[in-house]
């Protein structure tokens, strides 16, 4: 009897019994979880993906601030004309807008082989579509007309470029007021033939009398070639230099 009461009491040497775990406890049924592996590839991805975009910023914006040397006529050229030299100077743009510049590089190949493809004023920068290697350039509706003038039929100081007005003169304008005459329906006096003429080539007449005439060419609308061509023949035309509308 004493042996059983010392064994229910706490049995053997005395050591005390380790409750058992709980199965339905936060822990239940978990199992130990390894730690996470790192991708060392993607990291490394990741950080180049960085670096080619802060790249690719680096080069738009050095290539915003980029300039480049491109030719500005610096005086007004005829269409047809050549561009010369003395009409060229060198100006800086931005590079990289897409636009056609004419280099400053290639100003002697523009001065041997190209003329303006259109009036060029004076501050423009030349780009390609204003120049062709065409000797004849003209607008649609446009003619070449060649005049005879007379000293004081003229102002001084006519040059290529210029933009003139012509009007009749003489006794075919006394005579046709402002009713049709030798100009194919153009009245005299005040209405002039044509007030929209430019200057091709003008050049002083080289007579060893000295005389004082000049002879031009002028660009001019088809319908006034005619006219123009006529009181020129007669010696009645006159031109009068325009504003300049700029």
């Amino acid at each position: 009897m004493k042996t059983r009461e010392r064994s229910a009491a706490g049995g053997g040497s005395g050591r005390q019994s380790v409750p058992a775990p709980h199965l339905n406890g936060p822990g239940a049924g978990r199992l130990p979880v390894a730690p996470r592996e790192r991708k060392p590839a993607l990291a490394a991805l990741a950080v180049l993906l960085i670096l080619v975009g802060a790249l690719g910023a680096t080069v738009m914006v050095l290539r915003a601030g980029n300039k480049v040397s491109v030719v500005e006529v610096m005086d007004d050229v005829a269409v047809g004309d050549k561009i010369p030299a003395s009409a060229m100077q060198e100006v800086m743009v931005a590079d990289g807008t897409g636009v056609d510049y004419i280099r400053w590089d290639q100003r002697e190949q523009v001065i041997s082989q190209w003329r303006a493809a259109t009036n060029l004023t004076k501050g423009s920068v030349l780009v390609r579509s204003m120049i062709s290697q065409n000797s004849n350039v003209l607008a649609p509706g446009k003619t070449l007309v060649g005049l005879s003038l007379k000293a004081g039929q003229f102002p001084s100081g006519l040059a290529n470029g210029l933009t003139v007005a012509a009007y009749l003169v003489g006794n075919d304008a006394k005579s046709s007021g402002d009713s049709s005459g030798a100009t194919g329906g153009t009245g005299g006096g005040s209405t002039p033939i044509s007030d929209n003429l430019i200057i091709k080539d003008f050049k002083m007449s080289n007579s060893n009398f000295g005389d004082g005439g000049a002879t031009a060419t002028v660009v001019a609308d088809a319908e006034d070639a005619g006219p123009l061509a006529i009181a020129s023949a007669a010696g009645n035309v006159s031109l009068v230099l325009v504003p300049s509308k700029h």
